[in-house]
């Protein structure tokens, strides 16, 4: 089931038909925007509605919490992991500055890893969002998408097509945003693949769709299911 609007899938094939078009560019930064702040909370969306705030709303912290299936993670790690893969594609990769995940926040939010979680086993995954607080992940998260509207307003033209140069993928390593696990450090070449508009096309926006639907799934089955497989 879809819980995010197909509408939204359309929009994002339209984001991705006009993006690298020097005369539709302005037209591209007001949809990314626009699709950007559907899919993160009031803080981003600026009080309008979103994808975000029906989801969490009304989310007790275990449910965050509850991995309902076996093919399925949780709403902790998920929100860990597409704050973790926006901050560090946005930040480092197109800005060429620091991520806001740095120490304090670490421990704000009680967590001991730095990566984006790509590699982590059920048990691994359990630990991650029984650890977490998840009230400083979702203001993490908060701070993270209002950054990735800071930097795509200035962006130009011109950057849409420029690629990833190597010195600056490897800081995503130096930085422990991946490991060396093969489920994760693939990432590295996938981001180095892309050119600004490839990876604005997915980390901030589909990448976002696709977890938070997953979130939609998963909340669904933790309030409907009468046996869930890890809690």
């Amino acid at each position: 089931m879809k819980y995010i609007s197909g509408e939204w899938s359309e929009l994002h094939k339209e984001l991705g038909s006009i993006i690298r078009k020097k005369d539709n560019f302005d037209e591209a930064v007001e949809l990314f925007l626009n699709i950007h702040s559907q899919l993160h909370s009031y803080a981003v969306s600026h009080n309008e509605s979103n994808y975000i705030n029906p989801l969490i709303d009304d989310l007790k912290e275990n449910e965050y919490k509850i991995m309902p299936n076996r093919t399925d993670e949780t709403m902790a790690w998920a929100m860990w992991h597409i704050a973790r893969i926006e901050d560090l594609t946005m930040n480092i990769l197109i800005a060429n500055e620091k991520q806001v995940f740095n120490n304090e926040w670490k421990t704000r939010m009680n967590v001991s890893i730095s990566d984006t979680g790509n590699a982590m086993t059920d048990d691994e995954i359990m630990k991650l969002s029984r650890e977490i607080c998840v009230e400083e992940l979702l203001k993490y998260r908060d701070t993270v998408g209002l950054r990735t509207q800071e930097i795509v307003k200035i962006l130009k033209p011109e950057d849409m097509k420029k690629k990833i140069p190597q010195e600056i993928l490897n800081q995503v390593i130096d930085t422990g945003g991946l490991t060396e696990h093969k489920d994760s450090i693939w990432l590295l070449d996938y981001w180095g693949g892309k050119d600004y508009a490839g990876l604005l096309l997915m980390p901030p926006t589909r990448h976002l769709m696709m977890h938070i639907n997953d979130c939609y799934k998963w909340k669904e089955s933790i309030r409907t299911k009468k046996k869930l497989y890890y809690i």
